[in-house]
């Protein structure tokens, strides 16, 4: 405990019995309130040096009115009349009684000071009368007063013995329990003392620095100056009393009684002071980071704000602020945001580290030396390490670290979606739908994530259809990306600018929820050529929430050749053989005609990832083969070749057959057929014609037996009812018939147009065999049918093993019956069939050497036959008529133009 000495009493007694000091110049004294019979007066004086009420302490004595009296001087001990020695009790109460009564006008009240000062001043004088000395000395009062100067007299010795002091204290300590929080402890003894303690770098709980208060303990708090290093707590005490301590003020008269008047007032004073407290801080620091999201190679930058806590200003040291070192720790990047915590998680990557030296409360910024090099989250972690001030350590309370992870400390470098594409489909046709592959990631490090999930973007692919047929050429566009607009309009929106004369197939959307591949929608491609994907991100175009985290917009280039698609032209090669029929040794001639090509086809020599173009289509004449071999399932692989040609894979027409060098020449009798093959190439699809196209056929007749020379004419009924009988007859001529020969008649039908060939079906009706004895007409026989439409018959010359000497082609003139329905209102006559004529007597004679006829039509050689069976071959029936035709002509001696020499023309053409 701090504190100082007890009480100090101002006044000392100089003179006399004790040590007394001067007072006015002398004068003398006079009667004041009291009583005056009997002995002498009892009450209080007047002193006429300063007009005080005072009172007798030597009983014995002469009285000293009338006689010059000096004082008042200070008397700290006196002698009593008899030569006893008052003590600093019997003073205490003197200055007690004195200060608290003396002063009345009451006689009552005077007379009762008067008797406790004589019994206290001098009690053996007062004592001394054979009586006690109330008794004695009542008896100057008038006898009707006696009581109350008696009651009074009894209490002035009850409160006098209760509160007069011969040692008042008052005493203060100061105790400090830390920097600033403390205790006053007061002690003011008697109670009755007055006055306050005030405080010097402290206050009291409610701010008062100055405070009336009785003993006791008192919490204070410490207000040193703002910045101050140390202080120190003072708490002064002065208090005051009427009459308190051993001490009265004493007026003497020479001869006479001395005089005494209480004590002058003076204060009793203490003060204490807590040693030197030495002052700390406690430096904080919070954060904002600005900006927030900083693109790659930009700064991150923040900005701190340092403050103090806790009780203490930031300390000055000879006026200079304390300067400390702040160490700012860049945590990231990380993939999400990372979770608050107060201490850094263990193995949490480091970007770099910011010092800043900082020396008051207020806002610093970083310089911005750490820049952003990859996508990802950011955190700052600001510490003032204690230990690394050097000699201003002193004045920290401790070292400070951040929390980990607060939003508000926190960057985020936006990342870059972008994509790779590769086209699903690097060769298609016209029509297929077709979709792209994307894989998608982040081009400047992590796809960031928010809420445990990968930050979902949305990719806008766009099919463009490539001009000129050829590969586009790779270019670098810019993202097209317009300010957000309504869903409806968006597609338009996010399309890219492409190169002019590229036209836009279609638009497709895929919503990324991270990295990885991902397929988009399919989208048709309608037309021959090249297509080429271009796939964009339009940073307006996503979710308001996800926007700030991507970097940029992107947009992929255009022409990548993964990301293009060859929609290949379908090649067209179609042909028609100049003649059905050709005799063994003879040769057969064709027109081709080559289209949907691209118009520079040939031309393209590749680049690097496209092939170049594949200049030659293959035709190739397959046989001999029988007649049922030519359909789709002929296996080309297997089947016997004749001769193969080539011709540039260019559009146009092209003749083949008219040179030695792709002479098509047929040795064998038999079916022959020429398919075309092309290989594809990249622009271009793959084709092969198919061996059962009736055009692409000709015929080589088998050498008729020797000696044999029949002819086969016939003529069917030309119109007939539903539900009548009708038929069809031939005509058979010429010579060395051989023997058991036969004719089959078949009838095919009803149709309402002629069928095309092949598709003609089984016949309805199938005639006996009807065997020929000679030339002459025989019959078919009877049928009907049970509708109407067209009946096309077909007769087929057997010889007697079954061996076919000639047949006749479907759809024929003069081999059709049209078949009504008879009319309503008139019955229509049931027609009676003609019997065959017997063979033993022809109604038509035996004919020369005549050419084989199908049909009578009235016109002679070959040539109408031609005709007809060039308007038969519309019906299917080309290819029985031309096997026939061939037969008369090799017969007859017919030169065919191949077996020709070739003319100037037919050279020009087969070089086309």
């Amino acid at each position: 405990m701090w504190r100082r000495a007890g009480a100090v009493i101002v006044a000392v007694l100089l003179a006399g019995l004790g040590v007394m000091v001067p007072g006015s110049a002398a004068s003398a004294a006079s009667l004041g309130p009291g009583f005056s019979i009997g002995p002498g007066p009892i009450g209080a004086y007047v002193a006429d040096s300063d007009g005080h009420q005072i009172y007798c302490i030597d009983s014995g004595a002469p009285s000293p009115l009338g006689e010059y009296t000096s004082g008042p001087s200070t008397a700290t001990s006196l002698t009593t009349h008899t030569g006893g020695q008052l003590g600093d009790d019997d003073l205490a109460q003197l200055n007690y009684a004195l200060s608290r009564w003396g002063d009345s006008s009451d006689p009552t009240v005077t007379s009762a000071v008067a008797m406790f000062v004589w019994q206290v001043a001098d009690p053996v004088t007062y004592a001394s009368h054979g009586m006690s000395g109330d008794d004695w000395y009542i008896r100057r009062v008038p006898e009707d007063s006696r009581a109350a100067v008696l009651a009074n007299l009894a209490t002035i010795r009850t409160q006098t013995a209760a509160n007069a002091a011969a040692n008042p204290v008052v005493d203060v300590a100061v105790s400090m329990s830390d920097q600033y929080n403390g205790t006053l402890s007061l002690t003011v003894t008697p109670a009755s003392l007055t006055g306050s303690v005030t405080l010097t770098g402290a206050r009291f709980t409610d701010g008062a620095t100055s405070k009336t208060v009785g003993s006791g303990t008192y919490p204070i708090v410490g207000t040193p100056a703002s910045g101050a290093p140390s202080y120190q707590v003072t708490a002064s005490a002065s208090y005051t009393g009427p009459g308190i301590g051993p001490r009265v003020n004493l007026y003497s008269t020479p001869g006479a009684q001395r005089m005494l008047a209480a004590g002058t007032q003076t204060a009793l004073t203490d003060t204490a002071s807590s040693p030197v407290i030495n002052l700390d801080f406690q430096p904080a620091i919070a954060t904002q980071v600005t900006p927030r999201y900083v693109p790659v190679g930009e700064a991150f930058v923040d900005r701190l704000t340092v403050r103090t806590v806790g009780t203490g200003d930031w300390i000055r040291v000879g006026g200079t602020p304390v300067r400390l070192t702040a160490t700012g720790t860049l945590y990231g990047p990380f993939d999400a945001p990372p979770t608050q915590s107060q201490t850094v998680p263990a193995g949490a990557p480091v970007a770099g580290h910011q010092t800043l030296s900082v020396d008051h409360v207020g806002s610093y910024t970083t310089p911005g030396t750490l820049t952003a090099s990859t996508s990802g989250f950011y955190t700052w972690v600001w510490r003032i390490d204690k230990t690394i001030q050097g000699g201003n350590a002193r004045y920290l309370r401790g070292s400070f670290t951040d929390w980990f992870a607060r939003a508000d400390e926190t960057h985020v470098t936006p990342f870059q979606p972008v994509a790779v594409s590769t086209a699903d489909t690097r060769l298609a046709t016209p029509g297929d739908a077709v979709s792209d592959t994307i894989t998608v990631s982040s081009s400047n490090g992590a796809w960031l994530q928010l809420d445990e999930a990968p930050i979902p973007v949305a990719f806008t692919g766009t099919a463009y259809q490539v001009p000129d047929n050829l590969p586009p050429t790779q270019l670098p566009l810019s993202p097209t990306c317009s300010t957000p607009m309504p869903t409806v309009l968006r597609t338009a929106s996010l399309t890219p600018t492409a190169p002019d004369g590229a036209s836009v197939i279609g638009t497709v959307e895929v919503t990324a929820t991270g990295p990885g591949t991902y397929t988009s929608p399919p989208v048709v491609l309608p037309e021959p050529g090249f297509v080429t994907w271009v796939w964009q991100v339009c940073q307006n175009a996503q979710p308001e929430q996800y926007r700030d985290y991507l970097a940029d917009s992107w947009v992929d280039n255009y022409g990548v050749p993964v990301e293009t698609t060859s929609v290949r032209h379908p090649l067209s090669v179609t042909s028609e053989l100049r003649e059905y029929n050709v005799h063994l040794d003879g040769r057969a001639f064709d027109e081709i005609t080559v289209s949907g090509l691209p118009d520079d086809h040939g031309d393209f020599t590749g680049d690097g990832y496209w092939g170049p173009d594949l200049d030659q289509i293959t035709h190739t004449v397959y046989g001999p083969l029988a007649e049922a071999d030519l359909t789709d399932t002929l296996d080309l692989a297997t089947a016997p070749v004749l001769t193969s040609i080539t011709t540039p894979a260019r559009n146009g027409v092209w003749h083949v057959g008219y040179t030695d060098s792709d002479e098509i020449r047929p040795t064998q009798p038999g079916y022959y057929v020429l398919v075309s093959h092309f290989d594809g190439d990249d622009r271009v699809q793959p084709f092969t014609s198919s061996p059962a196209d009736v055009l692409e056929r000709f015929y080589v007749p088998a050498p008729p037996p020797p000696g044999v020379d029949v002819h086969v004419s016939t003529r069917a009924r030309d119109e007939a009812l539903v539900g009548h009988d009708f038929s069809d007859t031939a005509v058979v001529t010429g010579s060395n018939i051989p023997d058991g020969a036969y004719l089959v008649f078949e009838a095919y039908g009803p149709f309402d147009t002629p069928p095309a060939a092949g598709t003609e079906g089984d016949p309805f009706y199938v005639s006996d065999q009807v065997r020929l004895t000679g030339p002459g007409r025989y019959d078919s026989g009877p049928t009907q049918v049970p509708s109407a439409g067209q009946v096309f018959w077909v007769e087929t010359l057997y010889t007697g093993d079954g061996q076919v000497l000639a047949r006749g082609v479907l759809g024929e003139p003069g081999e059709t019956t049209h078949v009504t329905s008879p009319a309503q209102t008139t019955p229509t006559p049931t027609p009676t069939s003609t019997p065959p004529v017997p063979a033993s007597t022809p109604t038509t004679p035996p004919l020369g050497p005549t050419p084989l006829r199908l049909a009578e039509t009235g016109t002679g050689d070959w040539l109408p036959i031609a005709l007809v069976a060039l308007v038969a071959a519309s019906t299917g029936g080309i290819l029985l008529f031309g096997r026939r035709l061939a037969q008369h002509r090799q017969r007859t001696g017919y030169v065919r133009e191949e077996e020709l020499p070739p003319t100037t023309d037919d050279r020009d053409r087969a070089e086309q």
